[in-house]
């Protein structure tokens, strides 16, 4: 897992995941740096998703949030 994924504003990235998986509990997304195992265990655990759909799902986030100021959706 790159945890460039996980750098960023993690505020931003908690309410879009918990868009995405409306189960999601802030406890859920309690991140410490070193503990992206475990964060992504609470993730796929609550959600049934594989641990590779986070992964891409997050790398997606990352990528269009980079690119946001220059799109218009």
């Amino acid at each position: 897992m790159n945890k460039d994924i996980f750098k960023g504003n993690w505020k931003i990235a908690k309410g879009k995941m918990k868009q995405r998986w409306a189960n999601l509990t802030d406890d859920d997304l309690d991140y410490v740096e070193g503990k992206e195992d475990e964060l992504l265990g609470r993730i796929q655990r609550r959600t049934g998703e594989s641990r590779e759909a986070i992964e891409q799902w997050l790398r997606d986030e990352r990528a269009y949030a980079s690119d946001e100021p220059a799109r218009k959706v």
